[in-house]
């Protein structure tokens, strides 16, 4: 299991970004854009299970990553990837973070997303 703050701190230390709260209504979504150009390279939400099609209305963290559009397949077929929540699911990936086993895994996906966006 790896947690928001674990992410938040990767992202800092690796990349110098921190995180902005653009909406009013969501508090807790957390984008993490590129410090001269402003684009995203990743969103951390927490939203409920079902919105990923698990069995559950329990509140999750998830974060959605960019990724290369040949390896969206075989991303997904890996435990804790899923089609992308409210992205387009041909270029991005949801990540459940109390899923995903390897935070060095996670960190691969995060520098991808972050190339990708540049």
């Amino acid at each position: 299991m790896v947690t928001r703050e674990a992410v938040l701190t990767h992202i800092k230390d690796q990349y110098g970004v921190n995180p902005d709260y653009p909406w009013k209504k969501f508090p807790n979504y957390a984008a993490l854009r590129h410090t001269e150009s402003h684009k995203w390279f990743a969103l951390i939400m927490n939203i409920n299970a079902d919105k990923l099609g698990l069995e559950s209305k329990e509140q999750v963290d998830v974060i959605n990553l960019k990724a290369e559009k040949e390896l969206i397949g075989s991303l997904r077929q890996k435990r804790a990837i899923y089609p992308a929540y409210h992205m387009n699911k041909s270029n991005w990936v949801t990540v459940h973070l109390q899923e995903i086993e390897s935070m060095e895994m996670l960190c691969e996906l995060i520098e991808d997303s972050y190339n990708l966006t540049k």
